[in-house]
């Protein structure tokens, strides 16, 4: 008889299907456990960014908007792969996904990190602030297109092809 191995996936899943279910006030119906791992996936590689940004911009000298970029295209490739096989554990071809994926991000990019990063810090906003601002919407952005476009799923429960 063979045994079903417990994946750092499904630890993952598992865990953070019973964090949501023991949500107080109803939340426990109105958030879904992709939810909460994206979170937690999204917030440590929001760290990594915020990181790789005091390093290319304070340490080194880049300029603003060469940091946030460098930084922002390691974080979201991390993103990818996290959310990828940890939150939404798809198992469709990659390469449909990724390019899904890369137009969400230009988008994202364009929209959220320099328009509203880059205008902030043009307006007088701390840069780091700026960038934790930028990021707010940029959850709400890419954790939506995450979960009904790139990762989406079929009527049968599996991701789509």
């Amino acid at each position: 008889m063979a045994v079903a191995e417990n994946t750092a996936a499904d630890r993952f899943s598992d865990l953070c299907a019973a964090v949501t279910e023991r949500l107080p006030f109803g939340l426990s119906r109105l958030v879904p456990p992709t939810f909460l791992g994206f979170c937690v996936i999204n917030g440590f590689t929001f760290g990594v960014d915020l990181l790789l940004l005091t390093l290319l911009h304070g340490q080194l000298g880049l300029p603003v908007p060469a940091a946030i970029t460098l930084a922002y295209v390691v974080a979201f490739g991390l993103s990818f792969v996290l959310n990828r096989a940890f939150n939404f554990r798809s198992h469709a071809p990659v390469g449909r996904q990724a390019v899904l994926y890369a137009v969400a991000v230009a988008i994202n990019y364009f929209a959220f990190i320099l328009g509203v990063g880059s205008g902030l810090v043009e307006l007088g906003v701390q840069y780091h602030l700026s960038r934790l601002i930028a990021g707010a919407c940029e959850g709400v952005f890419m954790y939506s297109v995450m979960r009904w476009v790139v990762f989406r799923r079929s009527a049968l429960g599996r991701a789509d092809r």
